[in-house]
């Protein structure tokens, strides 16, 4: 088995792996300034698709360009996220060189899309093709790749902890060759019951003072178990953002979700905000708490909600994940004063972040990689590739970290 890495290696972003010259796995985007995009051109037969966040989807649709037309397999969230972050870009950067692709070709995906649910067999490319639950977002999977002579275990993006919107993953395949994802490797987060309490009990100061918290989260995955953190805890709260649509989608999906009933509830606990920015500044001078997109304060209604709330010391900016250097957010939580919709701001709400991360932290990496101990193992995904597979050598393990367009044969293995 061949396998070619056009990006993901040693970085976050763009993540694309092609399997044998036809088999593409992921076609992200990186979100930087520029936007940055999987190396080479790639013709592929089919193409599997992990999880619907834009460092694995994001270019997908530049895929269907001229003749092409490769069958894009994925589940049914996956599909659905990867439209909606899709018509997102286009909505962002259409008709600019900053953007890979054309209305057109995002119609096309419907055309070529073939939906799987786990443990479901398919064909890709020649190639046998089962997904295993990853427990990072709603549709996340592993992916598990034969071509007769070789197993090839694609880790995505997972989490090994059980989350409120997702079980944790439990699938350990037989597999020739790993590819793991290692984005918290030098990372070992606190215990969710630790996080999430600080979190509640944050929050119920500032409203018994009459303050409002704002919370910047990411639109898919985030929004949702921030609202079923507060619905489990009678809190009430706003939601608004592209999160609202997300929401909406996942809940016709419950298979994908770990409660059903309690997303419902979440749905009901929170208010949606829909209209213009007058109605938004009216929430935000109640006390309330608002969960808004965008989670690194990049655009979205937070351009609204910060600037409203941003002088009053009794009021709060809860970020809820890692904020990437240089964005806004990263700027606020090290300085205090960020560039926000244009304009300079110097914060006086209080400044909080919470790592509710859906990712496997270093603990976790080693528990899920402890079932591939005799197996080489290929690192990508993280900022600390390198780093980390030295450690994991140190331990016995066969462990690389590719480097970006590295191409790799491994041999035929034992479980084919």
């Amino acid at each position: 088995m061949n396998i070619q890495f056009l990006g993901g290696a040693g970085e976050v972003g763009r993540s694309a792996i092609l399997i044998n010259g036809s088999l593409l796995l992921d076609f992200g985007m990186k979100t930087d300034d520029p936007p940055q995009y999987p190396v080479g051109d790639v013709s592929p037969d089919a193409v599997v698709v992990s999880h619907g966040h834009l460092d694995h989807v994001g270019a997908i649709p530049s895929l269907l360009s001229g003749r092409d037309r490769p069958p894009i397999h994925w589940t049914p969230p996956t599909y659905e996220l990867a439209m909606t972050l899709a018509a997102d870009t286009l909505k962002l950067h259409g008709g600019t060189p900053l953007c890979p692709f054309t209305e057109e070709e995002r119609r096309r995906v419907t055309e070529v899309s073939e939906l799987h649910g786990y443990r479901e067999p398919f064909t890709a490319a020649g190639h046998r093709v089962e997904l295993f639950n990853a427990g990072h977002i709603p549709g996340s999977a592993h992916v598990l790749v034969d071509d007769g002579d070789t197993r090839l275990f694609y880790t995505g993006d997972f989490h090994t902890d059980d989350q409120r919107l997702v079980s944790a993953s439990t699938d350990r395949p037989d597999a020739d060759v790993v590819i793991c994802e290692s984005t918290y490797a030098d990372v070992e987060h606190d215990p969710r019951e630790r996080v999430e309490k600080r979190f509640l009990d944050s929050v119920r100061t500032t409203l018994w003072e009459g303050g409002t918290v704002v919370v910047p989260a990411f639109a898919i995955g985030r929004t949702q178990e921030l609202m079923l953190l507060c619905a489990a805890h009678d809190i009430d709260c706003y939601v608004d953002g592209m999160g609202v649509d997300v929401t909406r989608m996942l809940r016709r999906y419950p298979e994908f979700l770990r409660d059903a009933d309690s997303m419902a509830d979440a749905k009901t606990n929170a208010r949606t905000v829909t209209g213009r920015d007058g109605k938004r500044r009216r929430i935000a001078g109640e006390s309330t708490v608002i969960v808004t997109t965008a989670g690194m304060l990049s655009g979205g209604p937070a351009m609204t909600y910060i600037p409203e709330i941003h002088a009053n010391p009794i009021n709060k900016i809860c970020f809820s994940g890692y904020q990437v250097e240089g964005t806004p957010g990263r700027q606020l939580l090290e300085t205090g004063s960020a560039e926000i919709d244009g304009r300079h701001l110097q914060v006086s709400a209080q400044l909080e972040r919470y790592d509710f991360s859906a990712h496997a932290d270093r603990d976790g990496l080693r528990a899920f990689l402890g079932a591939y101990e005799d197996t080489p193992i290929l690192l990508n995904h993280g900022d600390s590739c390198g780093w980390f597979a030295e450690q994991l050598r140190g331990e016995g393990f066969d462990t690389t970290a590719p480097a970006l367009g590295d191409s790799i044969d491994v041999p035929p293995g034992q479980h084919s």
